[in-house]
């Protein structure tokens, strides 16, 4: 089997605009290609099944952030050493058992129990969103909704300061510019450093020491303690764990409201007939836009894959985007149904390193939803959505609609 690939070219502004179109070609012509197009090489897997059990195989690493930001240094490496440090201990880039440890720690405060003492501060937080507009004013959703309402949700659960969350989307945003980058530049890289690590002051300057003195019933306290009682490292580890938890926090819930139902009017006209049906639209919009387009990892254990000898150190990306679409594990797959039966998304990953928050995003998108079907049946597209250009974090920039 010859896996090279030979077929659509990714990557360039017809993906970036509409990937599925490419995908579908890729899962027909064959299960795994290479691609030169990605971090100067990878192995991509196109197939639901194929993904599903990737993300689960144990000869697969999580670890792969040293050639990813050195790689775009320019031969300046020392400059990117500290981004290195911080990037490298985030809970989505360890293999076990760091990753089990941390990841026990973090887990009560996603426990059904909090997520529903939650919901009522979530619901207060949309009204006040949502009530602030006039109806007829043309606004911008991710400007006014979408970007505010998980920066708001985050830092309550995080424990954050009220008043900085144009802070916390900015540095963000610049971390998403350099993931989502198949190719990094060394500017990139440099400005998701200058990012990462006013976050990280952030926390070690000011948050986690008041949080020491003050503990409070929040996400911050808890990793404070856990950093007092030596079940998690002061420096890079805590900080690596409070800025991931602001940043995917953040950036994948953004996403997935503004990739919402006001492109699909007949699906939306359904919604705001039964608003009941908010959260299976929301698990049907993750699987028919993710937010989260691949995810990587590292062969850590020399192996066979589809007739093909993947070397220890060869990256294999993971297209969650495409697998969603697969139509062996989907029927109709490019039809977006907001009462299918069981989508089966793997938009939040699967497996030990399934997303932590996967089910406060879906509880942020179905009260979000649910709000706007019921008492804001009447908004609509004011414009053409402008798409954010990342192929990994996808989404729209600007999202113009007439309020109502």
């Amino acid at each position: 089997m010859d896996a090279a690939l030979d077929g659509p070219r990714l990557l360039d502004a017809d993906f970036l605009f509409d990937p599925y179109r490419a995908y579908r070609e890729l899962r027909e012509a064959g299960p795994l290609h290479w691609s030169d197009e990605f971090h100067g090489g990878a192995w991509l897997l196109t197939r639901h099944a194929d993904v599903e059990a990737a993300l689960r195989d144990p000869r697969l690493s999580a670890q792969r952030t040293g050639g990813w930001v050195m790689d775009a240094s320019a031969g300046e490496r020392a400059e990117l050493r500290p981004f290195q440090r911080l990037f490298a201990r985030a809970l989505l880039f360890l293999d076990e058992p760091d990753h089990q440890r941390l990841r026990q720690l973090m887990l009560p405060a996603f426990r059904p129990q909090r997520l529903a003492e939650l919901r009522p501060v979530i619901e207060q937080l949309v009204e006040e969103l949502l009530t602030s507009f006039v109806p007829g004013e043309r606004i911008d959703f991710m400007e006014r909704v979408a970007r505010p309402l998980p920066t708001r949700v985050i830092a309550c659960l995080l424990g954050l300061d009220a008043g900085r969350e144009a802070d916390f989307m900015v540095w963000s945003d610049e971390i998403a510019a350099f993931i989502g980058a198949p190719q990094p530049t060394a500017e990139q890289a440099r400005i998701a450093q200058r990012s990462l690590l006013r976050m990280a002051d952030y926390f070690e300057r000011d948050l986690l020491p008041r949080r020491l003195r003050e503990p409070a019933d929040d996400l911050v306290s808890l990793l404070a303690r856990a950093q007092a009682d030596g079940q998690i490292e002061s420096g890079a580890e805590l900080l690596a764990q409070c800025c991931m938890l602001l940043f995917a926090g953040y950036e994948t819930t953004r996403n997935l409201l503004g990739n919402g139902l006001l492109s699909q009017p007949g699906q939306w006209r359904r919604l705001c007939a039964d608003p009941s049906l908010a959260a299976g639209a929301v698990r049907e919009l993750l699987r028919y836009d993710s937010p989260v387009q691949w995810t990587g990892r590292r062969v850590a254990v020399e192996h066979e894959r589809h007739g093909q000898w993947l070397r220890r150190g060869d990256l294999l990306l993971c297209l969650i985007g495409s697998a969603n679409r697969d139509p062996a594990r989907h029927a109709e797959p490019d039809r977006l149904d907001i009462a299918r039966a069981n989508p089966g998304a793997l938009s939040f990953g699967t497996g030990p390193h399934v997303c932590i928050g996967a089910a406060l995003t879906q509880i942020e998108g179905q009260i979000l939803f649910g709000a706007l079907a019921r008492h804001h049946s009447g908004i609509e597209l004011a414009g053409q959505p402008q798409r954010n250009g990342n192929p990994v974090y996808r989404g729209v920039r600007t999202l113009p609609v007439h309020w109502a």
